[in-house]
């Protein structure tokens, strides 16, 4: 197939609330509909139906908080492993406030650098619409 017959499959950043909600789903056996964080992971990995983009801050980021919350370390090894094999390496150039909260912003620069198409988030008031080309969206929207 060409390249113009090709869909563009959509970008988006993960925020860390919703990867950590997808983690903690799977503790329990997993029932797909239960809970859209670990839906919007499984569908990623399952079917790749979108790209999500990452800079090495946000990755982490990811670390940090698993490291945190107790997750074992090689489950974050693995899940950080994952994500960095499938995931689009954005380079961030800027350095601008965009969010309320500063621990947000590589999100939101790397949505902006990378061109997203969405960043998913259970924190909305932390990612202004208004200042962001991306849509803010919550994971129901793509689970």
């Amino acid at each position: 197939m060409s390249p113009k017959g090709r869909k563009r499959r959509p970008r988006g950043v993960i925020d860390t609330s919703v990867l950590v909600g997808g983690i903690s789903g799977f503790r329990k056996p997993y029932v797909r509909g239960k809970n859209p964080s670990p839906d919007l992971l499984y569908r990623w990995a399952e079917k790749s139906n979108f790209v999500w983009l990452v800079t090495e801050d946000i990755l982490d980021e990811y670390k940090e908080v698993l490291k945190r919350l107790g997750v074992r370390s090689n489950l974050i090894g693995s899940v950080i492993n994952l994500i960095r094999e499938r995931a689009e390496q954005v380079d961030v150039h800027a350095s601008f406030e965009i969010s309320p909260d500063r621990k947000d912003d590589p999100f939101c620069l790397c949505s902006e650098e990378g061109n997203a198409d969405f960043i998913v988030t259970l924190n909305p008031k932390d990612f202004p619409q208004e200042r962001l080309r991306a849509r803010v969206i919550s994971p129901v929207a793509l689970a």
